[in-house]
């Protein structure tokens, strides 16, 4: 087994990560300096596309292409049908490992109505199906949603992947393993009050966990800048693949484990979660 960790879930075409000083390239050098060794990046919409599968191949990463639900009110028809075009075009490109980053999202005011809902379901549903024509696995974005994700994977089973930034209860994570998923966890498994999610990360099987960043966003603890101290002019830390191998040390730390178990076993789910993988990871040094 590769001794690398890998970032399943950053969003290095972001604004703020292509800001920091020397950029996404510097970045992933201080990573890289960290052990991870390789980094997922999952498009958001059609207009990311090109950049996720640019970036993966300039940097040695990996990538997935998909519509996430915050940005379906702007999506149509024809971005669907180019989303198809693009997974087919690519279907050899070896850095290409999944659909994502798809999902629903019952957590943002306006996307509640019942209107929203559907229409995140519409999407939801095309991209499973186009996951399952090309298969391929899936990252799924789930926020107060897990049980619409399931009813929709249950309908439309796919090839397994990954539930990122998993936050439901003990059934839905059991629910999402007995589908194939593995459950992401990064940033917020660092805080002492998220309880209910530092329990799961400490009682589910160590073969259900991958680990992920969601860079820039889900800062862990100690890069987390208050509201209040923004408005006194502190700036918020930016989260990035570099902070992996720390955010793995507070899940040995969770678990009882070593670090070295927690690097060896987050690794090999990733490969389980997105097969392609395999062919791109190599041990660093």
């Amino acid at each position: 087994m590769p001794t690398v960790w890998i970032d399943t879930h950053c969003h290095l075409d972001a604004p703020e990560c292509q800001g920091v000083p020397g950029g996404v390239a510097a970045e992933r050098e201080a990573a890289r300096a960290q052990g991870v060794g390789l980094c997922v990046i999952p498009s958001v919409n059609r207009a990311g596309f090109e950049a996720v599968r640019a970036l993966a191949h300039a940097g040695g990463d990996a990538y997935a292409l998909g519509i996430h639900p915050l940005f379906v009110p702007q999506a149509d028809e024809a971005d669907l049908l180019a989303l198809d075009e693009a997974l087919q075009a690519h279907r050899d490109d070896p850095r290409l490992v999944a659909v994502g980053e798809i999902g629903l999202d019952y957590f943002v005011p306006t996307l509640c109505s019942p209107e929203m809902r559907e229409r995140q379901w519409r999407f939801y549903r095309a991209q499973l199906a186009l996951a399952k024509r090309h298969g391929l696995p899936v990252i799924l974005h789930v926020r107060r949603s897990a049980d619409g994700l399931l009813k929709g994977l249950r309908q439309c089973p796919v090839v397994g992947g990954i539930a990122h930034a998993f936050n439901g209860s003990d059934v839905q994570a059991q629910a999402m393993l007995k589908q194939g998923l593995k459950l992401g966890f990064g940033g917020a498994m660092t805080f002492e009050a998220a309880r209910q999610l530092r329990r799961l990360a400490q009682s589910l099987p160590a073969s259900a966990l991958v680990l992920e960043t969601d860079a820039p966003d889900i800062p862990p603890q100690w890069l987390y800048v208050t509201a209040a101290e923004r408005a006194a002019g502190r700036a918020q830390g930016i989260n990035g693949p570099s902070q992996l191998p720390r955010m793995g040390a507070v899940l040995a730390a969770l678990r009882g484990s070593t670090l070295a178990d927690v690097q060896r076993q987050t690794t090999a789910n990733a490969l389980q979660a997105l097969p392609r993988l395999q062919a791109l990871v190599q041990p660093l040094g």
